[in-house]
């Protein structure tokens, strides 16, 4: 019995361990470009969103919470968020379906 037990604990780790490993040179880069969001921290009001080819981009800005507290689309490299209060918020770039997400803080 005991020889069945080694047997079966052989062939799972040799099954575990024989599975195709994923390198991460093998995944295709899915985040934009030369992405840069400045100046952060924001005082102004405005926030400047450029990449390395600065076409028309997605933007969603979550609060702390995880809730949406301003989507838009722009076309240039400034983006409006006077209507946001001071505080930590997550900016999610998204152009040519390719993401990106940064912290924000605004004062």
């Amino acid at each position: 019995m005991k020889k069945i037990y080694i047997i079966l604990l052989f062939l799972a780790s040799y099954t575990i361990s024989a599975q195709d490993a994923t390198k991460i040179s093998d995944i295709p880069n899915r985040e934009i470009s030369e992405f840069k969001l400045y100046p952060n921290p924001v005082f102004n009001g405005f926030v400047y969103i450029t990449t390395q080819n600065n076409e028309e981009k997605e933007i969603i800005i979550y609060d702390v919470f995880g809730e949406i507290v301003l989507m838009d689309r722009i076309k240039n490299k400034r983006l409006d968020i006077s209507r946001l209060i001071s505080g930590v918020y997550v900016v999610t770039v998204t152009e040519n379906k390719k993401s990106i997400s940064r912290k924000l803080v605004v004062k």
